[in-house]
């Protein structure tokens, strides 16, 4: 089982990105997917969760307003669409398929995990 994620790459503050995770349709099409990120020196963190269905969603509080996540299942892709991008959000980004069909943002939940892809944010 692979999730591979992409989009990442390096942008001015205010700017966006759109970041894809794509997986086999069996990974995918009962489970939440979800957004995390890893800054330097710190922890990885939750970004942003949609349940299987699309139909909810949840974000961090450093994220809500500014990025959105969508769910593409004919495609088995989600994405993380980030405006207004500040060089705190500066940070690996991985996805991850949880073991639950619903939104959680528990990182011991979400069993398949993403390679990572690099965002960087210049002032």
């Amino acid at each position: 089982v692979q999730l591979q994620a992409s989009g990442g790459g390096l942008v001015q503050a205010g700017g966006s990105l759109r970041l894809a995770c794509a997986a086999s349709r069996r990974t995918f099409s009962n489970n939440a997917v979800g957004w995390f990120r890893r800054a330097p020196g710190k922890e990885r963190d939750f970004v942003a969760t949609i349940s299987w269905n699309g139909g909810s969603t949840s974000y961090s509080d450093s994220v809500k307003g500014r990025f959105t996540i969508s769910r593409d299942r004919a495609k088995s892709t989600v994405y993380l669409q980030m405006n207004n991008l500040k060089p705190e959000d500066t940070a690996v980004y991985y996805c991850a398929a949880s073991r639950w069909s619903s939104i959680g943002s528990y990182q011991d939940d979400y069993i398949y995990w993403g390679q990572g892809t690099q965002v960087t944010v210049s002032s």
